[in-house]
């Protein structure tokens, strides 16, 4: 196989279209699907509670340390990695005896490499190709093929993933399809801030904040993005979130500032029409 990586990435916008299209039944999907979902019982963590306790935790950690110690422990590290000299685990376990957390382990190395950034590619004309001319494809293309034409460019939409949610490929076959749909598509990189990601849609000039959510961070990150976009003085870019979202959490997410939520099971071209719809909506507002 000449180039895994490129299968790899079209074989599931590949296999989007065929429940989308109805041409393959997937009982509960998209056949046979019940009147009325039961909802689903979920674990509910207070995130906010948790990350104030190990901010406590922190607190008590470096007041009874040696800062000393952990300074000069953390600039060996840094030393070591800009020279090359020396071994980087040993000199983090010696960190960590002193009492230096995790996160400035991690910063004194990268304060001279960096911070790796995961980028999610994304392909085109591989949805397009495996759903063909069906009518909701049609729709949203002649959709976009107007706002075009009224607006002077296409909708645009940004593809996050923030927080600590690696799993990117419902994300890459969203950009892939909206793409093929008509729509001009930014990505950003993996474990993005909601600082970054607001950061990042105002400077590209988007209409709207694709956040896809499979690991629970909705309820912390949706909000904290919103807020972030009024910082920016961009009330006006709209944030939408697709994912494994619990149905009972919808009107939080509403109620803090989402536009549209989707969920399991939801056909693309019917998000992308629903998108579209929320744009014009929004232009219509700020008019």
């Amino acid at each position: 196989m000449p180039n895994r990586g490129l299968y790899f990435l079209q074989r599931p916008a590949a296999s989007y279209p065929v429940p989308d299209s109805g041409k393959e039944a997937i009982i509960g999907v998209n056949k046979f699907r019940l009147a009325k979902e039961d909802p689903l019982e979920t674990l509910e963590v207070d995130n906010t509670a948790v990350r104030q306790a190990q901010l406590k935790r922190l607190e008590q950690l470096r007041a009874g340390r040696d800062e000393a110690r952990v300074e000069a422990a953390l600039n060996a590290i840094t030393r070591a990695t800009e020279t090359g000299e020396g071994n980087l685990l040993a000199l983090a376990i010696e960190a960590a005896r002193a009492r230096a957390s995790l996160g400035e382990i991690s910063y004194a190395i990268e304060k001279v490499t960096g911070r790796h950034k995961a980028v999610i590619r994304s392909i085109s004309g591989v949805y397009s190709s495996e759903f063909g001319e069906e009518h909701e494809v049609a729709v949203v293309r002649k959709m976009t093929d107007e706002f075009e034409k009224n607006e002077g460019r296409r909708p645009r939409i940004m593809i996050a993933k923030m927080g600590q949610d690696g799993h990117d490929r419902g994300a890459k076959v969203i950009a892939t399809a909206f793409a093929d749909l008509g729509f001009d598509v930014d990505i950003g990189p993996l474990f993005q801030t909601p600082e970054e990601t607001a950061r990042q849609a105002v400077e590209n000039d988007v209409h709207v904040v694709g956040m896809s959510s499979l690991a629970a961070g909705h309820k912390t990150l949706l909000p904290q993005l919103v807020e972030e976009l009024k910082k920016l003085g961009r009330e006006d870019i709209l944030v939408v979130a697709g994912g494994v979202i619990p149905a009972q959490d919808y009107e939080f997410l509403k109620a803090h500032g989402a536009a549209a939520i989707f969920g399991p099971g939801t056909v693309i071209p019917v998000a992308a029409q629903k998108v579209i719809e929320e744009i014009n909506r929004r232009l219509q507002e700020v008019s």
